[in-house]
């Protein structure tokens, strides 16, 4: 009975266009966002961040980025992981050139670069579409793995093939390396996740979002109507690849502190964040979140049920969360393409006619 616009009233069109028109909607994001910054840095540990927090931040960035492309564009990408391993290896080149720059400001230009490879291995879009885009796409991802395994510039010409990340701190505490606190990596990531969702919400909402969303119904129609599609498809592609790119810095820098391309950033990396967004739902920021959530809470969630109290073994618990997840994928594409967040958007709507029928 709580949910309700009763008594809600709107005297401006910027007052009944903003993201959250219901107040009830608008107080609880101030609510989480307040919780996120002020009270969980206070209670977090080493387990709860390396485990969930980190990876929901920085996948959920990723997501935002290739939803952009996906769900909002229409332009199929199977290059997530190369793209981030593009963010990781900008990041580090930028760490060990300019020491003395700060790490939000490399994260940044990491973000640049990706946006501006994008774009080229978004020129394709151009003549192609649909599954030739995607394979095109997978392309970018072999190539760029490739690129970081074969020319040792990327690496420091280091023995190992390996990049580390050094040591940066802001404030006076440490962000990156062994000794950083849990609480200053977690918000860190929560600030570039919490502007990146104000950005793509903007974006989405605003005439770029318009024209993205025109391109990806009919692009001929939206041509005709005078939305210009290399403009659109590049826009988008820069803007997904800056978001992916940041992830992909976060990710090495933050979060693992040592990567090899190979094995952080390979093709399975790429179909982990597509699931996301298809789970999550297909053009929606909530959808991103949701869709992170689930991924990164499904294999601790089975970890405990199937290995702590069940007493499965390890490896049938990670074959059960392959089977779960390609059923999920299935079910959703066929009985609800918008995913999570299609099914948070009916809850809302039921509640808000509560008791009625709706």
């Amino acid at each position: 009975m709580f949910y309700r616009e009763a008594g809600d009233f709107k005297t401006s069109y910027r007052a009944d266009s903003q993201t959250f028109p219901i107040r009830f909607d608008r107080y609880r994001y101030y609510v989480v966002l307040a919780i996120a910054f002020l009270v969980v840095p206070f209670i977090i540990n080493d387990y709860w961040a390396n485990a969930i927090l980190l990876p929901f931040l920085i996948y959920a960035i990723a997501a935002i980025g290739l939803n952009i492309l996906v769900g909002y564009c229409g332009q199929l990408s199977l290059g997530t992981g190369g793209f981030m391993a593009m963010g990781a290896y900008a990041c580090y080149k930028f760490m060990t050139a300019f020491p003395d720059l700060s790490m939000f400001i490399n994260v940044i230009l990491a973000g640049v670069v990706t946006a501006i490879v994008g774009m080229l291995f978004g020129l394709p879009s151009l003549r192609i579409k649909g599954f030739y885009l995607a394979v095109a796409t997978l392309a970018a991802q072999f190539f760029l793995v490739w690129l970081f395994n074969r020319v040792p510039w990327f690496y420091n010409y280091s023995a190992s093939g390996q990049i580390n990340a050094p040591q940066r701190t802001m404030f006076g505490v440490e962000i990156t390396g062994p000794l950083a606190p849990a609480w200053a990596t977690y918000l860190f990531c929560l600030v570039f996740l919490t502007l990146s969702a104000l950005i793509a919400r903007n974006l989405t909402r605003g005439s770029v979002g318009r024209k993205w969303m025109a391109i990806r119904d009919m692009d001929i129609a939206a041509e005709i109507i005078g939305v210009n599609p290399l403009r659109a498809k590049l826009s988008a592609f820069a803007v997904s690849s800056f978001f992916v790119g940041i992830s992909g810095a976060l990710f090495f820098a933050l979060y693992l502190g040592a990567v090899e391309v190979g094995e952080a950033f390979n093709i399975q990396k790429s179909f982990l964040i597509l699931f996301m967004v298809i789970i999550g739902g297909l053009g929606s920021v909530f959808g991103s979140f949701a869709g992170a959530a689930f991924m990164v809470l499904l294999p601790v969630a089975l970890k405990v049920v199937g290995v702590d109290l069940l007493g499965w073994p390890t490896d049938t618990v990670a074959h059960f969360q392959l089977v779960i997840v390609g059923a999920l994928i299935i079910i959703f594409l066929i009985a609800e393409p918008h995913g999570l967040a299609q099914l948070w958007r009916l809850a809302k709507e039921k509640l808000r006619l509560w008791p009625f029928p709706y």
